[in-house]
């Protein structure tokens, strides 16, 4: 598991706060892959932690869904499969459509503006290779649109959602020709709210996260493919001491 070196985190009021972050945003970026255990020994000497702050910060991943911990194996970081992105992207398509909807129908323009502001930096990120700095920054556009839906219940419904949507965001940017569709997407979506059309908006959200969705798929298909194709190659034994199969 590859971690930067020299993390250390030192303000016992931050310090729970600040390993979730670090480990989400390993997760994120790709550092941890699905599948892979978390080693906590490891993790509290290299973070100079102690295991007691370790697994409350684990604890939090948990409930995020973004790992599991398993008795006599630990935490493990969860492998999204193809059923999980399905289930995920039809509640963002019913959360996020009606988000787009409820933003064109109420947003003043001090609102728009911001929405505006967040779509520039997304633009301005994707000319870069920072990937973490690019799903930052849709983030930061969702959490514009959000806040300006006027909804408080969609909005403590989806803090532990959205660390799932970015997973899922990251995997659909493997992809190369996907992020230009995906900014052209969300340029049309900014066009629909600007205009004050909530159902025009609505149909833009949904079809973005179709469209994501369609692409997280086949990247999820493909890495299956690999993955299998990767055990089928590994050479099988019946048995301790065995040379290879009977028969």
């Amino acid at each position: 598991m590859a971690t930067p070196t020299g993390a250390i985190f030192e303000k016992p009021a931050t310090l729970r706060t600040r390993v979730e972050e670090f480990l989400r945003a390993s997760i994120m970026d790709g550092r941890i892959k699905g599948g892979e255990r978390l080693r906590e020994l490891e993790l509290c000497e290299q973070l100079g932690i102690s295991r007691s702050t370790l697994r409350e910060a684990l604890r939090t991943l948990e409930a995020e869904r973004l790992i599991s911990i398993e008795p006599h194996r630990g935490p493990t970081v969860v492998r999204i499969t193809e059923k999980a992105a399905r289930d995920l992207y039809a509640l963002r398509a019913l959360l996020e459509g009606y988000a787009a909807h409820e933003f064109a129908r109420l947003a003043g323009d001090a609102d728009i503006e911001r929405l505006r502001k967040a779509v520039d930096a997304l633009h301005r990120q994707a000319k870069g290779s920072n990937k973490s700095a690019l799903l930052a920054a849709k983030r930061d556009f969702y959490d514009v649109l959000l806040s300006g839906c006027d909804n408080d219940l969609v909005k403590d419904m989806l803090p532990g959602l959205l660390s799932r949507i970015n997973l899922l965001r990251a995997t659909s940017f493997a992809r190369s020709d996907r992020l230009p569709e995906s900014l052209a997407e969300i340029d049309h979506l900014f066009e629909r709210i600007r205009a004050r059309d909530p159902q025009g908006a609505q149909e833009a959200a949904r079809s973005h996260i179709v469209n994501a969705e369609r692409t997280a798929l086949e990247v999820l298909r493909r890495q299956q493919e690999e993955t299998h194709a990767s055990e089928g190659d590994r050479p099988r034994t019946e048995g301790r001491g065995s040379a290879g199969p009977a028969g």
